[in-house]
């Protein structure tokens, strides 16, 4: 790659994880007097991207505003794919980097390829070799890997994926996950505000162990989604000495069964979503979580919480492998039986809470940046891989 006076960026968003993931970066690109960022937002989801973008105070160049009603995954290529075509024509970045496995980054990543932009890929590598597990975002981390000319692995682990799939070594870079960057953020804005009670609604922590919740997922939706509200029940039915937290995403699919199966059920406190500032005092709180969600798996266990995974497969093994978090499925009796062995089993538990988070050390943004200044000629050595200690 020649070498460039200064590097323009244009950083593509459309949901709440890619803004906590790509925040760390973004406050570092900014304060580079070489780096000339500019954030793009599909809005793929509006009102809980544009908590985010508030919580993490990111400015935006450009609002796609491309969400609408009863949007199914085509209405989103189509919009975001003429939409995006034309800014970065206009903005014409000498790199597009996008985060994870949305649909909004599959798209980044392919109209930057339409316009030979170099691509580069945050949390690259994730893997579960089911094409529909999970679904889409298997197949869209696949796609962006085919693209990408920067990998930003989060463990090694995912970049042996990579190279397993022929992606060259030296476009490979393990990172650590931005999340944790992220994470640590939070955690400290809440100490340093002192912000040691929070809105439980009517739960007492010394009364009630938290359990707190979150699931989503489109493979998750129908019937598995009305096993997991079945087994909450079932489980505030058998321990009078726990309480349950909900944050439900907002999409209908997900809204209206479970209000309809968990609504006015006593200890089960079911909430918008909130802000993450909120959500990471929560997550603080907690006994444990359950949850079908990617981002939540790396950053618990950093705060020695275990998270029970109600999926089926996990892209994330490293937790899994580590003994911090475990796959549940999605069926109500297993469900309920691997939460009561933790709240009945200390040593099971002690194991879990205490097992070394794998995802980061809070330096994965650093290193991005020092990776994105080498490909570039900023910089004369690569950064140094995160390595777990």
């Amino acid at each position: 790659m020649k070498k460039k006076k200064n590097i323009k960026v244009a950083l593509i968003l459309g949901t709440r994880p890619e803004v906590i993931k790509m925040a760390p970066i973004i406050e570092k690109l900014k304060r580079h007097p070489r780096i000339h960022p500019f954030v793009i937002i599909t809005a793929q989801h509006r009102q809980m991207l544009d908590q985010m973008l508030e919580v993490f105070s990111i400015p935006v160049y450009c609002d796609l505003n491309i969400m609408k009603r009863h949007q199914n995954l085509s209405d989103i290529t189509i919009r975001a794919t003429q939409k995006l075509y034309q800014l970065i024509e206009k903005v014409d970045p000498d790199i597009v980097m996008v985060q994870g496995d949305t649909t909004t980054s599959f798209i980044g990543s392919l109209v930057a390829f339409y316009g030979r932009i170099p691509v580069a890929h945050i949390e690259a590598g994730l893997r579960t070799h089911d094409k529909y597990n999970p679904y889409p975002e298997e197949i869209n981390r696949k796609l962006i890997s085919a693209i990408s000319d920067l990998h930003f692995a989060p463990t090694t682990g995912s970049k042996n994926n990579l190279l397993k799939e022929g992606i060259p070594g030296n476009s490979i870079y393990v990172t650590g996950n931005t999340v944790i960057d992220a994470l640590l953020m939070i955690v400290g804005r809440i100490r340093n505000k002192n912000r040691t009670s929070i809105r439980l609604r009517g739960v007492d922590l010394k009364r009630h162990k938290l359990i707190l919740v979150t699931a989503h997922r489109r493979e998750n939706w129908g019937e598995p989604l009305r096993e997991i509200c079945a087994a909450l029940k079932k489980l505030v039915q058998l321990r009078s000495d726990i309480a349950i937290v909900y944050p439900v995403h907002l999409n209908p699919n997900v809204q209206i069964p479970v209000y309809k199966l968990l609504r006015n059920t006593e200890r089960i406190i079911l909430l918008p979503p909130v802000d993450y500032e909120e959500f990471v005092a929560y997550l603080n709180a907690c006994y444990l979580v359950l949850t079908d969600s990617g981002g939540i798996q790396e950053e618990a266990p950093s705060l020695g919480k275990p998270v029970l995974v109600l999926r089926k497969v996990t892209e994330r093994p490293e937790a899994v492998q580590a003994g911090a978090a475990k796959v549940i499925g999605i069926e109500k009796k297993h469900i309920v039986s691997e939460v009561l062995k933790l709240l009945n089993n200390k040593r099971e538990y002690q194991r879990m809470a205490q097992a070394i988070n794998p995802y980061g050390d809070g330096k994965a943004a650093k290193r991005v940046v020092e990776a994105l200044l080498y490909y570039f000629g900023l910089r004369h050595r690569p950064p140094s891989e995160f390595t777990l200690r």
